[in-house]
């Protein structure tokens, strides 16, 4: 099989609505450096964060004309000449930020964002530094395993980044997205206890089944802070994954405990008229911190407690096709998905 020189692939031009996404059937591709691999992708999936840098509301640079998407699995099937961590038919996935390794970051590597500063996931083919890739799970599908270079990362880096989540704590998710059900997953396999919010009695049967002790419907309890409190007996939560933004962070600070850990995902609630005030956040005598997905030293982490475990990601039902990826946006922005929206890539 001879190397390809062009791939199929989705590019962002321009921004404000899925109209600018555009289909390249015959992309070019670049050559290989002595440290590239080149990958063909099996599959990817989607994030909150694609859809907001397609629509023009992403707080970070992007670059014109980039192909979107971070998560992405595939195959190597060409190596650099001085490439030492994978050959030919290594099985892997994608690093969010590429120059991530380890330790804290900073703003060169927040330059290194796959799908928005440097080209992403949404193709057949990609060239990446063999530094910008793990091992593939030895118990996932690529479906599975093309779900976790965002969400489920960021949900591991929310437990373990600055306080590891411990046996018997208490761990609150919010909602039914790839974030809270990887922290739920997560913190049941730490031997956790782990209260989740949703809005639905069905997807609160399936949160249940995941393992979660408590579900609490927050459109029928609006102050479940209060209550995720009265569920640990008064003392609170020693972590939040809080993913909600402005529309809920001011309940996560009524659930924490004191000394507890509110890590800020994302904002999925809108970005909200009014947050928590300063005297709030004193009084919650808790640790309130912001993150960005985590880093290639976490992730093997990750992995290696992903196969430990046997933890399988949960896809929605429907999987679409590369070719529909304004569909897959459309379906994800709507909410309509339980779990992580995966693309096959054929």
């Amino acid at each position: 099989m001879s190397t390809p020189t062009t791939t199929k692939a989705w590019t962002v031009e321009g921004k404000g609505s899925f109209d600018c996404l555009k289909f390249d059937k015959e992309r070019v591709l670049p050559k290989l450096s002595d440290n590239d691999v080149l990958v063909k992708f099996h599959a990817a999936s989607l994030n909150y964060r694609d859809i907001i840098i397609a629509l023009g509301y992403y707080p970070f640079p992007t670059t014109p004309s980039v192909i979107p998407g971070s998560d992405g699995a595939g195959e190597v099937v060409a190596v650099g000449s001085k490439v030492t961590r994978f050959e030919r038919g290594s099985k892997v996935v994608t690093l969010f930020n590429q120059a991530h390794y380890g330790g804290p970051l900073n703003p060169k590597v927040l330059g290194t964002g796959l799908g928005g500063i440097i080209d992403g996931t949404l193709r057949q083919y990609g060239v990446f530094n063999e530094n910008g890739l793990v091992d593939m799970p030895k118990n996932l599908s690529y479906l599975e395993a093309g779900t976790l270079s965002c969400s489920a990362l960021t949900a591991w880096n929310a437990l373990y980044g600055l306080k590891a989540v411990l046996p018997g704590d208490w761990v609150l998710t919010q909602g039914t997205g790839g974030v809270s059900i990887s922290g739920l997953q997560f913190a049941k396999a730490a031997g956790a206890r782990v209260i989740a919010t949703t809005s639905t009695a069905a997807k609160a049967e399936i949160l249940k089944k995941l393992g979660a002790d408590h579900v609490i419907n927050y459109k029928e309890t609006p102050n479940w802070g209060e209550e995720a409190k009265r569920l640990t007996g008064g003392a609170g939560v020693e972590h939040v994954i809080e993913v909600g933004g402005a529309t809920t962070v001011t309940e996560s600070l009524k659930a924490v405990a004191i000394g507890g850990l509110v890590t800020i995902i994302g904002w999925i609630g809108g970005e909200g008229e009014t947050g928590p005030s300063f005297p709030q956040i004193l009084s919650s005598m808790a640790v309130v911190r912001g993150i960005v997905v985590g880093s290639r030293e976490q992730f093997e982490a990750m992995i290696r407690v992903t196969e430990a475990s046997n933890i399988k990601p949960v896809l929605d039902q429907h999987v679409f096709k590369l070719e529909d990826l304004k569909e897959a946006y459309k379906y994800l922005s709507d909410q309509k998905h339980f779990g992580k929206v995966a693309i096959k890539i054929e």
